[in-house]
């Protein structure tokens, strides 16, 4: 079934631009969900000055990893970012909650979203910016 709308041709230079961007967060998230399995010595303090568990850790970093995989994906990338959006957004909560910085992952969140949207013609014709 074919969509209506009309997509335009995303030129090479925003496509690579939106990958360099994506990047980052993907780097920050991969690292950070394999972080959960290997669980270096002084993890626990920190663990436990969140509110979490580290027995949470490893289906934690399993989400984590999953979520960034299935965004790098470029056929699945929408829902990636959707489910990077969301698992951001229990990062942002769980810091929010202990008054701690969480800036880091609204930025996250906004690259994750703005380099697809520069790589991604569909979300463009979705999500159209004007000057």
């Amino acid at each position: 079934m074919e969509s209506d709308i009309q997509t335009a041709a995303v030129s090479k230079k925003a496509f690579w631009i939106g990958w360099i961007i994506s990047i980052l967060p993907v780097l920050v998230l991969l690292i950070s969900g394999a972080i959960k399995f290997v669980k270096p010595d002084g993890m626990e303090v920190e663990i436990k000055r969140l509110g979490w568990q580290m027995s949470q850790m490893t289906g934690l970093g399993i989400l984590e990893i999953g979520c960034t995989i299935i965004y790098l994906i470029p056929r699945t990338a929408v829902v990636g970012a959707i489910l990077v959006t969301a698992y951001l957004g229990g990062a942002t909560a769980t810091h929010v909650r202990i008054v701690d910085p969480f800036f880091t992952t609204v930025i996250l969140g906004i690259l994750i979203w703005f380099g697809l949207w520069l790589r991604e013609p569909r979300l463009r014709s979705l999500i159209p910016l004007r000057s």
